[in-house]
């Protein structure tokens, strides 16, 4: 046996579905952020992007969002592009919508465990929840 710690094995995942048209999002932008500790230790730090990701036909990304070594405690950020996705399904909206881009801020405190964060979303409301 050896004394050497086993790699993280933890991942984040994501998966959107559409309540108005009772279907998986495709076609959804989707950006990953994580914040930087702020140097004095007292104040947030900034939002560095991570990635930028489109859901596929099943309202998911094809594969995690973060994984292996890039899969590490901290506070992270997903904004869902919500009324791009709307628009671009011809969903009547005002001019100016009710909700544009959906942050949502999370933490994730264990490395080796799975962090699925799914959003369920229409243009006027939204809910998400830690899924499995």
């Amino acid at each position: 046996m050896s004394d050497t710690p086993s790699p993280a094995t933890g991942r984040l995942t994501t998966h959107v579905l559409d309540t108005v048209h009772g279907t998986p999002a495709a076609g959804m932008s989707i950006a990953l952020y994580v914040r930087e500790p702020s140097p004095d230790g007292c104040a947030d730090g900034r939002w560095l992007l991570l990635r930028s990701v489109t859901t596929n036909a099943d309202g998911r990304v094809d594969g995690p969002l973060l994984q292996g070594e890039d899969f590490k405690p901290g506070h992270y950020r997903l904004i869902f592009d919500v009324e791009a996705y709307f628009r671009g399904r011809g969903t009547p909206m005002p001019e100016t919508p009710f909700l544009s881009k959906v942050p949502l801020d999370f933490g994730i405190a264990n490395a080796t465990a799975h962090y699925h964060v799914p959003l369920l979303c229409s243009p006027w409301a939204y809910s998400t929840y830690r899924g499995s």
